[in-house]
């Protein structure tokens, strides 16, 4: 089986796609059995909780992410309460992003390292949006301690040196459809040079849909297309980055699955 482990179930247009039912239908054709739907605020998570909350084989996370200037602040306490709920796997999505944001960069700092304290006082691993923000992303994630309990840089958009500084940090490393672009050589050879045991794919759905959907919303039956593409640059068989991907999940997020 596959799985996406990173997708934002609330943010797609379920009218378009026959609703989340169908989503989850077309996911399981494509071998995509087991999801993560990354909460972005506070203020939509309880909406996103009971939209899930009848699929078993969805996990979620709690948090906020760094371009939501006009969400509600995160406090340690209310990202521990709402992160001992059962379905909540990881913090996050946090992090920087300096892109579109760096007139808020003190505030995202500021939210990172509490969301960083948060996964600690759970002991549950991290979601980190990164772009724009490498050196400021490092440093917080060493400064806060975040590699006693690890997680991944989803979306990853940058390059081998940063891709082996995350991996000493503890950090896992997810590629989604930009991964299949023509221009993304140097994400290419992250994917390449990752060592298995730390990679995960992704769809980042509705966003960033891979080849051959490019400019379509994605879903995360689309994870498959990644996999293909990551398995076509390792030179691997895709069982054999299926199988990959799905135990790193497991084991990074403390999820059973059956890998394959």
């Amino acid at each position: 089986m596959l799985v996406d482990s990173h997708c934002h179930l609330d943010r797609l247009d379920l009218a378009r796609f026959g609703g989340l039912a169908n989503v989850l239908e077309t996911a399981a054709t494509h071998g995509v059995t087991r999801l993560l739907s990354v909460a972005t605020d506070l203020e939509s998570w309880p909406a996103l909780a009971r939209l899930t909350e009848p699929y078993p084989q969805i996990a979620l996370s709690v948090g906020v992410h760094p371009g939501e200037d006009g969400a509600r602040p995160p406090t340690v306490a209310e990202l521990t309460a709402l992160g001992r709920e059962a379905r909540v796997v990881a913090i996050g999505e946090t992090g920087l992003d300096y892109y579109y944001g760096a007139d808020s960069a003190d505030r995202q700092r500021d939210w990172f390292r509490v969301h960083i304290a948060a996964a600690r006082e759970l002991g549950k691993p991290l979601i980190v949006h990164t772009r724009a923000a490498r050196a400021d992303t490092l440093r917080v994630l060493e400064e806060e301690g975040a590699a006693e309990v690890g997680g991944v840089l989803h979306c990853f958009t940058e390059d081998w040196a940063m891709a082996e500084q995350a991996l000493a940090l503890n950090f896992h490393v997810s590629f989604s459809g930009i991964v299949t672009f023509k221009n993304a050589k140097q994400i290419q050879e992250v994917a390449r040079r990752l060592p298995a045991e730390r990679m995960l794919v992704e769809t980042d759905s509705p966003y960033l849909a891979p080849v051959p959907h490019r400019g379509k919303p994605n879903q995360p039956a689309w994870v498959r297309h990644v996999a293909e593409f990551v398995a076509g640059l390792r030179g691997e068989p895709l069982e054999q980055v299926v199988a990959t991907t799905t135990a790193n999940y497991g084991r990074l997020f403390g999820v059973a699955v059956e890998a394959g």
